[in-house]
């Protein structure tokens, strides 16, 4: 077997197009030009019957829905096995709350991110008991279908929701491993900044799903005047000399896939002159459902 890999949802949040912006694109897509995103979140799996979620969007409910190997039967049982956070943003943990009464679901999450869950965790443990788990635990852990997890610290950028001390495990990024093949996926959707940590999980991978949020640093106010700045959204963008695909020419043996798009991203139109140089770069952004192997 390999890792196989869906892409279940590739929009930041709010989704594609956000319910509350008319810019060029989102208009675009409500006019049927573009297709739609649901907001980010990727299912994996080593074996086709034990699937894990990385990550749990608010449109998780849809997402399951149109995702045949990931339907239920016979009876409530699931194929669903668990969730891995990457960090506590809204819209990487809102779908939590739809998978309650999940039966022996396992979420593994950073302690920070753990203990800002604390309310939500003691609400969805009265429909079922989930077992809660640090992902940063020494020497990685073990998956059921055969993979392989380390968590690597990548940013301490909190949620806005929180009024919460500085830690700079708030973000991390992950390394799934088959353990039959060796297949290694890196999964990092909120970066920051780059690091020496991405550059070592790059190195050792053979595909990597990347942080897209942003395609230019000035985004957010060129795309909708008067929206707030993405300065504080802890998003590195792709473009310019601090970008990301700067940093991913180093690495040019990995598949490299943006996802996490963000409503205002050029990246998000096929004809755009971002999707070009992205692809003359060796980068790729995919469609909602695409599915591949690792």
């Amino acid at each position: 077997m390999v890792v196989r890999v869906v892409l279940l949802g590739t929009a930041a949040g709010g989704g594609f197009p956000q319910w509350n912006c008319a810019c060029a694109l989102c208009t675009a897509a409500r006019d049927g030009k573009l297709p739609a995103r649901a907001q980010e979140c990727v299912a994996v799996t080593g074996n086709s019957r034990d699937w894990w979620l990385l990550n749990a969007s608010p449109d998780i409910r849809t997402q399951l829905a149109a995702t045949a190997p990931l339907w239920p039967g016979p009876g409530r049982s699931t194929p669903v096995r668990g969730v891995l956070l990457t960090d506590a943003e809204a819209d990487h943990v809102g779908g939590l709350a739809v998978l309650r009464g999940g039966a022996d679901l396992r979420v593994y999450a950073a302690p920070p991110v753990l203990a800002a869950l604390a309310p939500l965790r003691a609400a969805l443990d009265r429909y079922a008991a989930w077992q809660w788990a640090d992902a940063l635990t020494e020497g990685g852990f073990v998956l059921a279908g055969g993979l392989v997890v380390t968590a690597h610290p990548v940013g301490a950028k909190t949620p806005r929701y929180l009024a919460a001390a500085a830690d700079d495990r708030w973000v991390v990024a992950y390394r799934v491993e088959d353990l039959a093949t060796g297949g290694v996926l890196a999964y990092a959707p909120c970066v920051g900044a780059w690091s020496p940590v991405l550059d070592e999980l790059l190195g050792t991978a053979d595909c990597a799903l990347l942080d897209g949020t942003f395609y230019a640093a000035d985004e957010m106010g060129t795309v909708v005047p008067g929206a707030a700045g993405q300065g504080a959204m802890g998003h590195l963008p792709v473009a310019g000399a601090q970008g990301s695909l700067v940093a991913l020419a180093r690495h040019p043996g990995p598949r490299r896939i943006y996802t996490h798009l963000n409503n205002t991203n050029p990246l998000l139109d096929p004809a755009s002159a971002a999707r070009q140089r992205i692809a003359e770069a060796g980068a790729e952004v995919l469609a909602d459902g695409a599915e591949f192997a690792v």
